[in-house]
């Protein structure tokens, strides 16, 4: 392992955690949120201090570079991708990163929280971090390291490529998205922009982990308008729109279909959003399977739900918008796996034993791959995301970084630059499907 790296990776995660990008899935601006113009324009910065070339921030948020070729030979050009934004699920305001140095196992207590406490006997993965240096938050807010610990990671390859010409890469192609957390991290403009025939987003979890197989995606927003009126004089007039929301969400299959429920293969419907009055009501809820069929299953189910209770009170109107978000990267990746194969290769080579498992979630590369360019998602390390227990480890990091720089190095040996297979209409995009029922 190249312990040269670890400084540097911990500092940039550091100091990118300490800056506030939690995304707004209510704004309708790109970025969602001008707070995460704090970090993109630091990348700027950064990266043109490093010396990479073509660095750029468009017009919708993302930032751009490219890390010129060091082989004569056309070979094909590879982009790193990460996502600056945090989730809007937990507080991201006022982080405040602990390096644990050299864990010596069992639990970690975060001191702004007595009740914040990382276990080992929770968690077996952190179990084998004995020895290595955990960053957490202090346990009032999320680290960030989803998806920081990723843009560390490739600042860091960067660096380290740009420092070291001798080390043979084609054209490489860096990314920083955002909005990623919402649903939004790929712009339609981002493919075009890209220009890279493979990419890799630096979003994954355990070491070794490189995922080429993901949920696929629909969001469902149902609206419900009642009838308002003074309850006083309520009587034979008043239609409560939450009473309503709350019959359709006990409707709905608590047992079998909630994220809380399920695992593995099995995927869920999510109320992950109400709010609303007497008068009227809104649920946003996502969808998510790793196969198409059932992804549209679940729409139908939400929508005879919504259609049975509108049923019980017609002077109501209840109405259901599906919208395609992602879809399972598997459908394309399975007909060109080189680039899941050389992931491997990487880290068959540094000692790495490589996994793939089915990943409950997606990225930005499920839709760049949906898109034309096949991006499987390798590891940083990120454990526990979303909320105040949220870990790290640096040595997870450097060992991330050396598979980045790796597979730089066996892309140049890549000559095949043909066109790449594609399934036409393997897995569509798809048009929103809208349902209203109105008394």
């Amino acid at each position: 392992m190249n312990k040269a790296l670890a400084p540097e990776l911990e500092e940039r995660l550091v100091r990118y955690c300490r800056i506030d990008t939690q995304a707004d899935e209510a704004s309708p601006t790109s970025p969602s949120t001008a707070k995460q113009y704090d970090l993109l324009n630091l990348l700027v910065e950064e990266l043109s201090a490093l010396g990479a070339h073509e660095v750029r921030l468009t017009e919708y948020g993302a930032v751009l570079a490219t890390l010129p070729a060091t082989v004569t030979t056309p070979v094909p050009t590879i982009a790193f991708l990460a996502h600056v934004d945090t989730a809007p699920a937990f507080n991201a305001t006022g982080v405040k990163p602990i390096v644990h140095r050299n864990y010596a196992g069992g639990d970690i207590f975060l001191p702004d929280d007595p009740t914040a406490v990382l276990s080992s006997t929770q968690s077996s993965y952190l179990a084998t971090k004995v020895g290595d240096d955990i960053i957490t938050a202090s346990g009032t807010t999320l680290l960030g390291a989803d998806d920081k610990a990723g843009v560390a990671i490739i600042m860091a390859m960067a660096g380290h490529l740009l420092r070291h010409p001798e080390l043979p890469h084609g054209p490489i192609r860096l990314g920083f998205t955002p909005d990623e957390e919402i649903g939004r991290g790929v712009h339609p403009s981002l493919p075009a922009d890209l220009q890279a025939d493979f990419a890799y987003t630096l979003d994954g979890a355990t070491l070794g982990e490189i995922v080429y197989e993901t949920f696929s995606a629909d969001l469902a927003k149902v609206h419900v308008q009642g009838v308002s009126t003074h309850p006083g004089q309520a009587k034979d007039t008043l239609v409560n729109a939450l009473h309503l929301a709350a019959k359709l969400i006990a409707t709905l299959p608590q047992v079998t279909l909630t994220p809380e429920t399920t695992e593995g293969r099995q995927g869920f419907i999510h109320l992950y959003q109400m709010s609303g009055t007497a008068a009227a009501a809104d649920l946003s809820f996502i969808l998510r399977d790793f196969e198409l069929d059932d992804l549209q299953a679940q729409g139908e189910l939400i929508q005879q739900v919504c259609a049975t209770v509108q049923a019980t009170e017609p002077r109501a109107q209840i109405s259901c918008a599906i919208t395609p978000q992602y879809r399972n990267m598997r459908y394309w990746l399975e007909d060109d796996m080189r680039p899941v194969e050389l992931a491997r290769e990487a880290c068959r080579q540094l000692g790495i034993a490589p996994h793939s498992p089915p990943t409950r979630g997606g990225t930005d590369g499920s839709r760049l791959t949906e898109l034309g360019i096949p991006t499987p998602n390798l590891f940083t390390g990120m454990q526990n995301i979303h909320g105040p227990l949220e870990w790290v480890s640096v040595q997870d990091m450097v060992r991330a970084t050396e598979v980045c720089v790796r597979l730089a190095e066996l892309w140049s040996g890549v000559h095949d630059t043909a066109p790449k297979p594609t399934r036409a209409g393997g897995a569509p995009a798809g048009t929103d499907r809208v349902v209203d029922w109105m008394g």
